[in-house]
């Protein structure tokens, strides 16, 4: 079946032109004049419309179990959120279990998201130690798995947190098999010192989330991270960065010649450390990892997007409702599952305060959350790209639309938004996955399970090279 996207304003991370956009077989098969195309069996009108490739959410915990609890969203529900939202790709994080296969942790998360999916879909592979057996696993990992990205903890001690050993071997291997290592990056053992002294003093409201946690915790952490990748001549992406500290650091190792990336989310661009201290128990709403912070880190984020310093939007996305799994931590601070709902809105927000409010442009927008997490995880040009020959994965995104963002009109099963009542400009009219229209007019008219797993290439195959084939 041929389908034509017709008179809409094609965006692209460097481009941005008039022209029509022929569908077949799930590719993108033609971009011109639909005149030259011929006979097709469908068109959509994109009037008023700037086309956007899908969106490439690279950070996301769906279905994840986390402090006695599991995530509120699985693989369907997250999914058809994150659809909503312009969202056709997530790399999703499969969390291992030390002295046990990574086999086995990859097999569960395939049966958590197999016949689940709305969009396409990867793992991440948390290593959280190194020894003879895992050492053994991980090329099978990436050659047949196709998982070519690792995830280390250096926080929640005695939980995730690996140590810098095992950090510093993961970098090694990562760079002999071609993989990207990312890191969580606070000082677990500093902030697990803080949340002891803490709760000794009876501090055990959602507030004291943010206090244990300061930026130095993280700056130092990412500056550790960094020093280490440079050691060993590897490559380092530093998942959800929220301060100037951090930020401080990336842009200084990347200016040394470090292969380091950085990524940022939008919670941390327009929410702030004052969210935690509302009333009646509601900031436990806002806890998460790192926490927010200081209204004056904004500017810095915003900055960072803008001249290269962080170069990607995640979610983070880790939903827990408010009532039965947040209420875990009334009397103690320590037990609030960490995480909040972000996959539907990413977008939304990083347009309406991005590129509305002059901070970003279009094409870096474009860039921010579809094509440069496509380049990073070895996806692009299949994904994060319009260009023939490309997954249709595409947004038919309405700027002129205003709206509140809010529970009652959001679509995940979470049963609070974190950004009840802002208002936004912007929303995708129209979503296409592989050229299936899963999104239309507010509607979902896809199906769970249309989603399938995508084999990613070797890290630095896609982000030179155009043409690598998938």
């Amino acid at each position: 079946m041929k389908k034509v996207i017709k008179n809409g304003t094609i965006v692209t991370a460097s481009d941005t032109y008039q022209a029509d956009v022929l569908i077949e077989n799930e590719k993108i098969a033609g971009i011109g004049s639909a005149a030259t195309f011929g006979h097709v069996d469908d068109t959509i009108d994109a009037t008023g419309c700037f086309v956007f490739p899908g969106g490439v959410d690279p950070h996301t915990h769906l279905d994840m179990p986390f402090g006695g609890t599991v995530t509120k969203d699985n693989f369907e529900t997250g999914t058809i959120g994150a659809a909503f939202g312009g969202t056709t790709t997530i790399v999703d994080f499969c969390l291992t279990e030390k002295g046990k296969p990574l086999k086995k942790a990859i097999q569960t998360w395939h049966d958590k998201s197999a016949g689940k999916a709305a969009i396409d879909y990867s793992f991440h592979l948390m290593i959280g130690e190194m020894t003879e057996d895992v050492l053994k696993e991980l090329p099978s990992v990436i050659s047949n798995e196709g998982i070519t990205s690792f995830k280390v903890f250096m926080a929640y001690k005695n939980v995730f947190q690996a140590d810098d050993a095992t950090l510093f071997e993961t970098l090694i291997k990562a760079k002999e098999l071609g993989a990207l290592v990312m890191v969580h990056a606070e000082n677990g053992d500093v902030i697990d010192y803080l949340t002891k002294q803490a709760l000794a003093k009876g501090q055990t409201d959602p507030i004291y989330h943010a206090l244990t946690r300061p930026v130095e915790a993280e700056g130092e952490a990412t500056g550790r991270a960094c020093q280490l990748t440079a050691l060993a001549g590897s490559q380092l992406y530093v998942v959800h960065v929220t301060c100037a500290e951090a930020v401080k650091q990336i842009e200084e190792a990347r200016k040394q010649g470090a292969d380091i990336w950085g990524e940022t989310c939008p919670q941390y661009l327009v929410l702030d450390e004052e969210a935690l201290r509302k009333a009646d128990f509601e900031g436990a709403k806002y806890v998460w990892s790192p926490p927010l912070r200081p209204k004056e880190h904004q500017d810095t984020l915003w900055n960072a997007l803008k001249t290269g310093g962080l170069q990607t939007i995640g979610s983070d996305q880790c939903s827990f409702d408010f009532d039965s799994q947040k209420s875990l931590g009334k009397d103690d601070f320590t037990k609030i599952p960490n995480g909040g709902p972000i996959i539907e809105d990413r977008m939304s927000i990083v347009y309406s305060e991005g590129v509305e409010k002059g901070r970003i442009s279009l094409n870096q927008f474009v860039d921010i959350t579809s094509t440069r997490a496509a380049k990073l995880f070895g996806m692009y040009p299949k994904k994060g790209s319009i260009s023939v020959g490309a997954d249709a994965d595409l947004v038919l995104f309405d700027p002129s639309v205003e709206r509140t963002l809010s529970v009652t009109s959001h679509h995940l099963a979470v049963d609070y938004n974190a950004f009840e009542g802002m208002q936004v400009k912007g929303v995708p009219r129209t979503v296409l996955s592989r050229g299936q229209v899963i999104i239309h007019n507010g509607s979902y008219v896809g199906l769970p399970g249309d989603g399938v797993f995508i084999k990613r290439a070797r890290y630095g195959n896609t982000l030179s090279n155009d043409r690598v084939e998938l």
